[in-house]
């Protein structure tokens, strides 16, 4: 491994700052967070500043936001990420975890496609595939990404939809469906008891692109056998987890919400 630079470092250290607060900053702020000279810290800032990687802000002078070509350099590495690829890696990372089949879907209309999976390591596990494609109503993926839309989209996909079961458990009225996503949109994962499968359940937690839109769900499913009010306690973290992963590989720096 080549030797850092240290002035490539302070450089993208003092980049780094605007990740955090209202995305401004003075010289003396950067001055007292990194604990740089003065002079450095101008010197930094004033080169940033030439190349449009910072920008004065008109209507508060002596402070600094991010310019246009940090917003361009962005934009190309969001035009390489690819969903599926990144989407394969963190699920077998979640399964390893785990031990349990871990998918990754994104919604189509008023179905979900799942678009990477990683098997469970057991003898009795769910078995599928990327490519499948289910009624969003009956996954917890499905839910998680119906609770994410917009209430005008929403109604537009539910509106005349008949809502049909897979399993005896599968919810088949709107009204109970709407409070069923009500509930995920509460608590933030998406749970799915024997809806889609007799013998599975599942939990899934949603992934956000770098503006923080919703673009796809990642859940756990694990048989019956394997199910308990704590296990599934413990699957929603990981569920959590491995959503909060892909969605950094996507560029969102956000919390969960």
């Amino acid at each position: 491994m080549g030797r850092l630079v240290p002035a490539v470092t302070r450089a993208l250290d003092v980049l780094e700052l605007f990740l955090d607060g209202d995305g401004t900053l003075s010289a003396p702020e950067v001055t007292r967070k990194l604990q740089l000279p003065r002079t450095t810290v101008h010197e930094l800032l004033t080169t940033l500043a030439a190349r449009s990687y910072l920008v004065t802000t008109p209507d508060r002078p002596g402070r600094y936001r991010l310019g246009v070509r940090t917003y361009q350099l962005g934009s190309r590495y969001a035009d390489q990420l690819d969903l599926a690829a990144e989407g394969r890696q963190v699920a077998q990372q979640v399964a390893e975890t785990c031990g349990e089949t871990v998918h990754v879907a994104i919604l189509e209309e008023t179905d979900i496609i799942y678009i990477a999976n990683a098997d469970s390591t057991h003898a009795v596990r769910m078995v599928s595939a990327a490519g499948r494609r289910l009624p969003a109503h009956c996954t917890s993926v499905g839910k998680m990404l119906l609770a994410a839309l917009p209430d005008r989209d929403l109604d537009a996909r539910l509106g005349g939809l008949e809502l049909t079961g897979m399993t005896p458990n599968s919810i088949t009225d709107e009204g109970e469906l709407r409070a069923a996503l009500a509930a995920v949109r509460e608590r933030g994962i998406a749970v799915e008891h024997r809806e889609s499968d007799p013998d599975v359940s599942c939990v899934a937690a949603p992934v956000r692109d770098r503006t923080g839109r919703v673009v796809a769900a990642l859940s756990i499913s694990a048989p019956m056998i394997r199910w308990s009010e704590e296990r599934e306690q413990e699957l929603a973290g990981l569920a959590a987890d491995g959503a909060g992963s892909l969605s950094g590989r996507l560029g969102h720096h956000g919390g969960r919400k």
